[in-house]
């Protein structure tokens, strides 16, 4: 017998929205105030969701133990594995001492912290949000930069930082076709719209890094740099989320901003070299390495990238999962949740059975594609073995124990709240505002990749909401959806599953409340500006929409 979700428990939208927020709230003041460790942080959210699922909103305890396993079960598959074998390569690189080869090139090209950090947190992490997303950016970014001696705390904010401007198009433009098939909207309109928003926080990002690195008149020092990296970076996202598509901006994107900076590196270097207060300069001896060897140096990654972009193209995605048709391949219903709650009206339109279906894939899943990377690049690591390669591999599982557990716990509070209706309870709150809904809108997206550390999960989530409200307060229901995606991209870096990626990749497991706070302001200075730009769009500036 299928349960029905409730969104009004307390009998008050508003008041059941308050209710529904003590789980996040909680979750934040661990965090942000008491600076606890993730898993403790995490657990202490969860108790107070399946709490309130059971008692406030009437949810069976069998549904609500199935739907935070289904979330564990995510949170392990694919997110996790992901980051497993993400810092694994990272590891080998360092084991075999390739690394020192591609810090050697890298400073060689530039040895400026702030350039490093616009090359890699910044350009090269978009492409690997194009063709990957779910997490692996961050994880293979903060990894790089604390390889090259950034200070911790620092590479794991920058990359999340630097992870805003390429979210909505992650994992080949995933997040806005969700966003169209769940409203029921053109795709294109809402990759038009979000084009014609996202460019205005792409083209400052890698200033805004700068800024928060050395200050407003240090940035001004690389000023031609940081020019550039916006502007190729933010020109094409426009050019192709409104005249192609929403699959191929940020690889483009991507590829055109490191071109554009290596061939500006030609032409000029900063007249001053910036470090880290403390940081020595890099010793380079000679005239460097043989290309050969930085090639052979860099291999992991390259091939990491061509395997990701590969394992991202849909087409392809169909024939890995076409190889077999073995339960182990496809996935399954996830027992005692799957259909077994049932959404209604204002969610839905009419009752309608909520799926639980683990997909899983395993042949497809990103995760895979960089673990065949590692593999194929050990004959290319002079002096590594494959039994080195997989001491390394259970040494990396190890390091991420607490990781692993606190991802877990994050992806079961996300789905025990979906499937108890306590987020739709939420959403319904926003809805509430009226002739500000163009305001409050992406706060609702924001609010989903909070909880689910996706975008694409926070469109699934809100987008048809997004739609029927917009269309009762008189507001373009494609810029409502495209908004919850734009304003869900400035919610990626304090999603406490982004959080967990980023601290297991930077060796600072036990710190995600020092990084939580860090990231807190730009999340919210960013958050505003779409709020702004949405309600502008909305009212004065309807010209900007297509």
């Amino acid at each position: 017998m299928a349960w029905t979700q409730i969104y009004s428990p307390t009998g008050s939208v508003v008041t059941s929205a308050l209710v529904a927020a003590i789980p996040l709230g909680l979750l934040f003041y661990m965090l942000a105030v008491r600076r606890a460790k993730g898993h403790l942080a995490a657990a202490g959210g969860l108790l107070a969701a399946f709490l309130l699922a059971v008692l406030v909103w009437g949810m069976p305890v069998t549904t609500a133990v199935s739907s935070v396993a289904y979330g564990a079960a995510y949170g392990l598959f694919p997110i996790i594995w992901i980051v497993l074998t993400a810092v694994w390569v990272y590891n080998m690189t360092v084991q075999s001492g390739e690394f020192e080869i591609i810090k050697d090139s890298l400073a060689r090209l530039t040895d400026d912290r702030r350039l490093q950090a616009i090359f890699i947190a910044f350009a090269f992490g978009s492409f690997i949000e194009g063709t990957a997303g779910f997490g692996t950016p961050v994880a293979i970014t903060a990894a790089m930069l604390v390889g090259l001696g950034f200070n911790p705390l620092y590479a794991a904010g920058l990359c999340l930082i630097a992870n805003t401007a390429p979210v909505a198009f992650g994992a080949i433009g995933v997040p806005i076709i969700v966003a169209g098939q769940v409203s029921g909207l053109d795709t294109m309109t809402i990759s038009q719209i979000v084009g014609r928003q996202l460019p205005f926080l792409s083209i400052v990002v890698p200033l805004w890094l700068c800024v928060l690195m050395c200050g407003f008149r240090r940035s001004m020092e690389v000023l031609p740099a940081i020019i550039v990296a916006g502007v190729c970076f933010a020109g094409t996202q426009f050019v192709f989320s409104n005249y192609h598509g929403p699959t191929l901006p940020d690889i483009l994107s991507a590829i055109v901003t490191i071109v554009g900076l290596v061939t500006l590196l030609r032409f000029w270097k900063p007249a001053h070299v910036w470090r880290f207060e403390g940081e020595t300069p890099t010793a380079l001896e000679g005239s460097g390495y043989p290309v050969r060897v930085v090639l052979r140096a860099w291999v992991p990654y390259i091939i990491l990238a061509v395997m990701v972009f590969f394992w991202g193209l849909p087409q392809f995605k169909g024939i890995l999962n076409g190889i077999t048709g073995s339960i182990a391949t496809k996935g399954f219903a996830w027992p005692l949740l799957n259909e077994m709650v049932l959404r209604t009206a204002p969610i839905v339109a009419a009752d309608a059975p909520y799926p639980a279906f683990f997909a899983v894939n395993w042949i497809s899943a990103g995760g895979t594609a960089i673990l065949l990377s590692g593999l194929l690049a050990v004959p290319f690591m002079p002096g590594y073995s494959y039994a080195k390669a997989i001491r390394c591999f259970f040494t990396t599982i190890h390091q991420l124990r607490f990781p692993i557990m606190t991802i877990a716990m994050i992806l079961g509070l996300a789905f025990l709240m979906n499937y108890s209706g306590m987020s739709s309870t939420l959403g319904l709150g926003f809805t509430k505002t009226g002739g500000m809904f163009p305001f409050f809108a992406p706060l609702l997206g924001w609010m989903g990749v909070f909880l689910t550390g996706s975008d694409t999960s926070s469109n699934a989530l809100f987008s048809g909401m997004q739609r029927s409200t917009a269309e009762a307060v008189g507001m373009s229901p494609e810029l409502a959806v495209a908004s919850n995606s734009s304003g869900g991209v400035t919610g990626k870096m304090i999603s406490p599953q982004s959080i967990s990626v980023a601290t297991a990749a930077t060796n600072m497991v036990g710190q995600e409340g020092n990084l939580f706070r860090f990231a807190l302001g730009h999340s919210i200075a960013m958050t505003l500006f779409v709020c702004v730009l949405t309600y502008l769009q909305a009212t004065v500036w309807k010209g900007m929409l297509p």
